[in-house]
Order: structure tokens, then sequence, then C-alpha cells
């Protein structure tokens, strides 16, 4: 915390500061017995009617009364990670994207409207890396009348906890009343290192999604749409370790390649065929194949509540970069 030539702590932050990341030490149950404080850090998103709500990494807000605080400081864009390449939040969203593309999309301003008949909030949502062109309430509205048309809840995908990442534009989609959903992260990690990771001898790659490969996808019933987001993106591999007798495959993957980058998605494995190193096995098959097309780097999704999957990530050498959250238009039933 900041601390003056006294030896003082000292609040050093104000409204002007909006937008930046700070951090900042409340006293906790004021007044009591034994108080303690309370540290916050992350970008602050508004400072109105003497509550400050500071946005933290994960997307959620915290409101501070401004009463309680004894140091307050700003600090650096975003903290350096302990390991993986360096990207910027928009490569990554950019190549996330064009990983998992819509059927139908139309810019407003700098954001992309993505469409694919409901399949999957990626490829039926905004993308919103810039200025719309519009002010943020004209712009949602383009948004829903967009969406509306075509049947659908419109939906805006966020970031939060990297530089350049949209905390501002949450806490703003939160006072109009628009739904968090489905906060996951994006990891990114070297890729040589997931090559070398399992035996790849028994998986079988394919530049298409087979009735074998779809039978052990998690989305049921995949229409003609799903199949063309599945195989879209420009360069896709998916993987399958095949299973006995004809049985569904006891593994599956997706990978796309994109320049220096490979993403992973589709990972599943058949519950009676867990802990025997199959999704390490179709990871390192398909990390395989994107290095010999000149990939180096690798990206994947994961949602905050798998833990064994994470625990996988993380020991195939990947890490956080930033948080992503979907947000759903107020007053929308969903079906």
């Amino acid at each position: 915390m900041e601390i003056s030539a006294a030896g003082r702590l000292e609040v050093r932050i104000t409204a002007a500061d909006v937008g930046k990341r700070v951090s900042v030490r409340r006293l906790n149950d004021e007044g009591a017995e034994g108080a303690k404080f309370t540290d916050t850090v992350g970008v602050l998103t508004s400072w109105n009617d003497g509550v400050l709500v500071i946005t933290r990494r994960d997307g959620e807000g915290v409101r501070i009364p401004e009463r309680s605080l004894v140091a307050g400081k700003v600090v650096p864009a975003a903290p350096a990670r302990r390991r993986g390449p360096a990207a910027s939040y928009e490569e990554l969203a950019r190549v996330s994207a064009r990983a998992w593309p819509p059927v139908e999309r139309e810019r407003l301003g700098d954001w992309e409207l993505r469409a694919a008949s409901g399949f999957t909030r990626r490829a039926n949502s905004v993308l919103p890396l810039g200025d719309p062109g519009l002010p943020l309430d004209g712009a949602l509205d383009a948004v829903r009348r967009w969406y509306g048309a075509r049947g659908l809840p419109a939906y805006v995908q966020t970031a939060t906890g990297a530089e350049g990442t949209q905390e501002l534009l949450c806490a703003e989609l939160e006072r109009r009343g628009w739904v968090r959903e489905v906060t996951a992260e994006l990891w990114v990690g070297a890729l040589a290192p997931v090559a070398d990771t399992g035996d790849a001898g028994g998986v079988v790659l394919s530049r298409t999604a087979d009735e074998a490969w779809l039978s052990r996808y998690g989305r049921k019933g995949v229409s003609e749409v799903a199949l063309r987001v599945l195989g879209g993106g420009p360069s896709v591999w998916f993987a399958s370790v095949p299973g006995a007798g004809g049985a569904a495959p006891a593994a599956i993957g997706r990978c796309v390649v994109d320049g220096r980058w490979a993403g992973f998605a589709a990972v599943e494995v058949d519950p009676a065929h867990r802990r025997r190193g199959l999704a390490t096995a179709v990871m390192a098959a398909l990390a395989g194949r994107a290095l010999q097309e000149g990939a180096s780097a690798a990206w994947l999704q994961v949602e905050t509540d798998n833990a064994g999957a994470r625990a996988l990530y993380d020991r195939t050498g990947f890490a956080a970069h930033h948080a992503y959250h979907h947000y759903r238009e107020p007053g929308h039933a969903l079906p």
C-alpha cells in the first residue's frame, strides 16, 4: 500500500482514476474490537455517492464505502504472469474468435455481432473490441434488435484480468441489468511441452468430425450449423482414441492452428476410461501436428469450476491469461 514519508498509509486515488487498476486497503468491521484490514486489487470501475466499485480479475465487482478506505494507489495495468507466451488480450480474443467462427456476422463499429443458430455462446455473442460507433445505450439497443430478428437472446462477450480487458464495460452492463453467465478463463502455454507429455500412438487425427467423434462429443443432436462452426477456423484437426469393438471413442479433442497459435477444445474422455492419460495423449497428438504446421504457442478455455481440467492444464505448463464472461440481455426468458 502507499506509505507517506512520515510512515503513514495514504489514500492516493480519486474518482479521476476510474478505469485504472488500483490496490486499496479498507477497514473491515469498522469500529469493532480487533478490526482487520481487507485488501482489494482490480480496476476502479466507478466512484459515486461515497461508494467505490472495484472489478477484480475474476469479474466480480467489490463495493467499498469511501469512509472505510485507509490506503490506496494506482498500480501497473497487469501483473507479469509466471509462465506462458507473451500475448495481448486483443490478440488472443481475435485468435479464439477465429477458432470458433459464426455462420453469420455483422460489424457495429469496432464490435462484431456473431450468430450461429444458437450453437454455443461464443458463436452467438458480440465481441466488443473497440468503439461501436454509438453511445452505449444505442449500441446495446442495436445489438438486441439484431439478435431478436434471429430469434436469439443477445449476449456480449467481455473479459477481465489483463491489460486492455473490459472491466468498465462489464460494470456498465451490470448497471443496465445484463446477467453475467458462465465465467471461464483463457489459459496460455508453450506448445512443445504439450506434445511431449503423452503417448500419442493410439490417437487418430482427421480433418473432419465423423459420426464416431460426434458420438463422444458432449453436445448431442449436432446440427449442420454446428458442424460448420466445429469445422471452421484456419486449420482444424479432430483427434479420437477409438473405442473397443466399434464403441464410441474413448476420448476426443479438437485443435485449430492459426499462425503461431494452437487452440485446444472439446477434449472429452469416456468416464469409464478416465485417469488413464487419454486426455493428455489426445492433446499431445494434436500439439504434434500443430508443431508441424509451425505453431509454437497454445491456448485453451476452461471453466472456473472444472477442477480436473485445470489440474491437467497446470501440469502441462498452462497458466491463466484472463477471465472471460458472457452477459445476457435483461428480460429475455431462456427456453
